[in-house]
């Protein structure tokens, strides 16, 4: 009996090699994963431009005219510009002309407000780019002048990444890699069982000494060990671009289960319906509505994903077990579904 369930897992592995629609669609998660920490940062640029000025490794080149004390070409070094002196605001626009320098800023000698000149590149991206760095050092000399005139501003420092970046992170990237697994594996298996009784050749299968059983969960152990694996290599990658999930185990445990859902649920589809068009099309359909649903858990699946990959403390191992019992309840109907082929055969 067990040889037969690995034979039928072992066939499974190799037929989905051979699908090039799942290959692909792994590959482009392979892709995601790899260069996740650019897809952040692009991500990112369009949400909150800010965040350009934490994730950018563009340097300009700045020619400062009137820092008579060097203290905002000190802030700007900082910022890793590349700071020029010169005696004049005329000297430094000439030399930005020449392209020697990317922009020029003037301070004039004033002992009340400071008029500063800002002259930015003319290139649209290089100008939002370079308007995003600058901000830092601004707000720095503007604190050295408050304090300078004898006004004191206390802040709160904050250390840490911004919240955009957190944000994106563990709401999207995360949940994204280890969901779509099992979107795939729910494809997969509604695929096999009705090209299987489609081509009447789950007939010849049960011909062999292996039940219908031992066939439907070998298909769908295949799918879940894919799944696993795609996973662990999506966290693997994760790491190596330094975006670290706090509770790896969990999260790993959590998408399986949620894929185990998924996949029993896309089975039970694909034995009502009995062909592939008509269980795609419901699939699709349920998919959506169960993800709409699952909102008004709390918390929901994806959030209770988030939530573990951040490393809250207030989530654990206990709630995601919490969603061991509808998915033994889905492995029950799967069951019965399997035994009502199993009449219809007889």
């Amino acid at each position: 009996m067990m040889g037969g369930f690995y034979a039928i897992m072992n066939k499974e592995l190799v037929s989905v090699m051979k699908e090039k629609t799942i290959v692909l669609a792994i590959l482009i998660q392979l892709l995601i994963a790899a260069f996740s920490s650019v897809i952040l940062v692009g991500l990112m640029s369009f949400y909150d431009p800010n965040s350009i000025a934490e994730n950018t490794n563009i340097h300009f080149s700045v020619g400062v005219s009137g820092d008579s004390d060097g203290v905002f070409s000190s802030y700007l070094r900082d910022s890793n510009f590349v700071v020029s002196a010169y005696a004049t605001e005329e000297e430094a626009k000439e030399a930005m002309r020449s392209g020697i320098i990317d922009a020029v800023i003037a301070i004039p000698a004033s002992e009340g407000v400071v008029d500063m000149q800002l002259y930015m590149p003319q290139s649209d991206t290089s100008a939002t780019v370079f308007t995003m760095l600058i901000k830092e050092p601004l707000k720095k000399y503007e604190n050295y002048l408050r304090e300078k005139n004898g006004i004191h501003v206390m802040y709160t420092g904050m250390s840490g990444r911004q919240s955009t970046t957190f944000e994106f992170l563990y709401s999207f990237i995360v949940p994204l890699l280890m969901l779509f697994p099992a979107f795939i594996a729910g494809s997969m298996i509604i695929d096999s069982i009705s090209e299987e009784v489609e081509n009447k050749t789950l007939d010849t299968l049960l011909s062999a000494p292996v039940s219908l059983n031992a066939v439907l969960f070998g298909k769908v152990a295949a799918t879940l060990f894919l799944a696993a694996v795609q996973c662990v290599l999506w966290l693997v990658l994760l790491s190596l671009n330094r975006l670290y999930v706090q509770s790896p185990l969990e999260v790993l445990l959590l998408a399986l289960i949620i894929t185990a859902f998924v996949t029993f649920g896309s089975g039970i589809i694909s034995l009502y319906f009995k062909d592939r068009e008509r269980s795609q099309f419901a699939y699709s359909m349920l998919l959506l509505a169960a993800a709409g649903a699952s909102l008004f858990f709390d918390p929901s699946p994806l959030s209770l994903m988030a939530r573990l990959a951040m490393g809250d403390l207030h989530v654990g191992l206990s709630d995601v077990a919490i969603f061991v019992v509808p998915l033994i309840v889905l492995i029950g109907a799967f069951t019965l579904a399997s035994r009502r082929l199993i009449a219809m055969k007889a």
